[in-house]
């Protein structure tokens, strides 16, 4: 008896036997009762069909229900093939839409716990790892016997362990502003050559410890790319730092700009030793360190790099020169 429960049934129910009270009484006034009958009869028998098929629309609209139901909960499928006639067919193509929709969501977002679990577990390690070591420096200063000068030796160790925190910290936080969406970038018009400057500065007394050359070519000098100036110097910062700790002391790293109607582009060569080939492929994944990254390298530099280009309509591949030495090739598209 749920049927007659519903408001819409009741309402109809009423109306329906208002009526034909209403009727058969004016046809028993009018002609005869046996006409009356008749009217009263003929009323109960579309009433009747009306309520069957009523019916069997509830009934349809009830089991797609639960069959939305069970979908959701992942213990079935809506066989949308039983639903075809009227506004059914179209309610079918609304969940139909829905329903798929949700599908993508609920997918995604085992996608991102995914990856938000394999990312907690890396920068566990990253941060576990200096952290092991700055235990056991610790460790050792505390010895009461330490000479001053593997006192000090240890000292510089610390600071340099620190400051590999720092910096990981500090790039896991753009990465993860980045990715929130909570980064505002501020296009401008920046001119090559003044970005180049900004991104090598940090290295400079680096390549000069080192006696790497550093140089920049272009062809104009009149090189401009659009984008945000500290977020691009960042990306490219990342770039040129990767090169100069693959470069042999006394190496070279040469940036070229060149420009053509459809994108500035910045080509960095070094002429260190190159990538392996099965690295390539994977150069620009977060926390993934080749063959030949060093025991410091945590794998975020290239990646937030990239992170940071394609946020701004431009691309970043790696190859390998081919008389030896790691090339960057960046593009920036004009918008």
């Amino acid at each position: 008896m749920h049927f007659f429960r519903n408001p819409e049934i009741k309402r109809n129910s009423l109306f329906y036997g208002g009526a034909t009270v209403l009727f058969t009484a004016a046809v028993y006034i009018r002609t005869s009762f046996s006409y009356a009958v008749i009217m009263l009869l003929a009323s109960l028998f579309f009433f009747l069909l009306h309520l069957i098929f009523t019916g069997l629309r509830y009934r349809k609209i009830r089991l797609l229900c639960q069959e939305i139901d069970q979908a959701l909960h992942g213990r079935g499928a809506i066989h949308f093939s039983d639903y075809s006639e009227g506004e059914l067919a179209i309610l079918k193509i609304q969940i139909d839409k829905m329903f798929t929709r949700l599908l993508e969501q609920s997918d995604a977002l085992t996608q991102d716990k995914q990856k938000l679990a394999a990312s907690m577990a890396d920068i566990s390690h990253q941060i576990r790892t200096p952290l092991t070591s700055i235990r056991l420096v610790l460790s050792l200063l505390s010895d009461p016997d330490i000479s001053k000068e593997k006192s000090r030796e240890l000292i510089h160790q610390l600071s340099l362990l620190i400051s590999r925190i720092d910096w990981l910290i500090e790039a896991l936080l753009k990465l993860s502003r980045l990715d929130a969406g909570t980064v505002t970038l501020k296009p401008e018009n920046i001119p090559v050559a003044k970005l180049v400057s900004a991104a090598v500065q940090p290295l400079e007394i680096a390549m000069e410890l080192r006696e790497q050359h550093f140089s920049f070519q272009a062809d104009t000098r009149r090189e401009a790319i659009l984008g945000d100036f500290a977020w691009t110097t960042e990306a490219l910062g990342n770039i040129l730092k990767n090169c100069m700790e693959h470069t042999p002391p006394k190496g070279s790293i040469l940036v070229t700009a060149r420009e053509n109607a459809i994108y500035t582009e910045l080509v960095i060569e070094d002429d260190g030793p190159g990538f392996d080939p099965k690295d390539l492929p994977r150069l620009f994944e977060r926390f993934y360190k080749g063959t030949s990254s060093s025991d410091t390298s945590v794998g975020i530099g290239l990646a937030l790099s990239r992170t940071i280009l394609a946020r701004q309509n431009a691309t970043v591949k790696a190859e390998n020169r081919q008389k030896g030495g790691a090339r960057f090739i960046l593009h920036f598209y004009k918008k």
